[in-house]
C-alpha cells in the first residue's frame, strides 16, 4: 500500500511539476533564475570573505610570533652576554643564573620557532586558498554579468515569439469561420471574383444586341442623308460631282 501511495504521489508531483512549466510565465521564471545566480554569488562572496579573513588572521599570528621571536632571540643573547661578563668578574653565582636565564629562553626560542614554521605553512596554505577564492568570485562574477546580458536578449526574443504567435493567431483566425452565420475572408473573396466575372460577361453580351444594331442603323441612315445633301450643293454651286466621296451603304446585320 505504501509503495503504492509512493509511486501516485511521484506521479502527481511530475504532473503538477509538468503543468507549471508549461504554463508559467517565462519572463517571471528567467527572473526567478537570475535572482537565484544573485543569491549564490553573494553566498560565494561571503564564503571567499571568510578564507581571505583566515588567511589574514594567520599573518597576524606569523607577525606576532615572528615578534617574539625576534624578542627572545635579543634576549638569549643578552642573557650569554651577562653571563659571561659575570664570568668575567669572577661572579659565579650570577654567572650561572645568568646562564640558566639564557637556558630557559632557549628553550622558548626553540618552541617558538617551531611555531612560526606551523604559522608559515598556515599562511602559505590561506593564502593558496583565499587567492582561489577570490578567482571563484571573479569568474562567478562575469558569468553573472554573462547572464543579465543575456536576460535582455532572452526578453526580447520572448516579446517577438509572442508577437509572432499573436500574428499566427490572427491569420488563423482569417482563413477560418468566426460563426454559423459569418463566410470566411476565403469565401467572400470568391463571390466578390464571381460576381465581377458575371459583370464582365454581360458588359460583352451588351456589345450584341438588338439595341446595339439599332443604334449602328440609325447612324449609317444619318450618313446617307448627310451625303444626299451634299451633293444637291455641289450641283447647285456647279462643283463636279465625280469629286464627291461613294456614300457609303449600310451593311445589313448580321443574324
Amino acid at each position: 500500500m505504501f509503495k503504492l501511495f509512493k509511486k501516485w504521489w511521484k506521479y502527481l508531483t511530475a504532473k503538477f511539476s509538468h503543468d507549471f512549466d508549461k504554463n508559467a510565465d517565462p519572463a517571471i521564471q528567467l527572473e526567478q533564475a537570475l535572482k537565484e545566480a544573485q543569491v549564490q554569488h553573494r553566498q560565494l562572496k561571503e564564503q571567499a570573505a571568510n578564507v581571505i579573513a583566515n588567511q589574514k588572521q594567520a599573518e597576524l599570528r606569523l607577525n606576532a610570533k615572528m615578534g617574539e621571536l625576534e624578542k627572545l632571540n635579543a634576549n638569549a643573547r643578552q642573557a650569554l652576554i651577562m653571563a659571561a661578563d659575570a664570568q668575567k668578574a669572577g661572579d659565579a653565582a650570577k654567572s650561572t643564573q645568568y646562564n640558566g636565564a639564557a637556558e630557559s629562553i632557549a628553550n622558548q626560542l626553540i618552541q617558538v620557532e617551531k611555531d612560526v614554521e606551523g604559522l608559515k605553512q598556515m599562511v602559505m596554505d590561506s593564502t593558496q586558498a583565499a587567492d582561489q577564492a577570490k578567482a571563484a568570485v571573479q569568474q562567478n562574477g562575469r558569468l553573472l554579468q554573462q547572464k543579465l546580458a543575456e536576460k535582455q536578449k532572452l526578453l526580447s526574443q520572448l516579446e517577438q515569439a509572442k508577437m509572432q504567435e499573436q500574428m499566427n493567431s490572427a491569420m488563423a483566425q482569417l482563413q477560418e469561420t468566426v460563426g454559423d452565420d459569418v463566410p470566411t475572408l476565403s469565401e467572400v473573396q470568391q463571390k466578390i471574383e464571381a460576381r465581377y466575372a458575371k459583370a464582365k460577361a454581360h458588359s460583352e453580351l451588351a456589345g450584341d444586341s438588338v439595341e446595339s444594331s439599332i443604334l449602328e442603323i440609325e447612324q449609317a441612315t444619318a450618313n446617307v442623308e448627310a451625303q444626299s445633301r451634299l451633293s444637291e450643293l455641289r450641283s447647285e454651286l456647279g462643283l463636279d460631282s465625280a469629286a464627291a466621296p461613294a456614300v457609303e451603304q449600310p451593311k445589313p446585320a448580321e443574324g
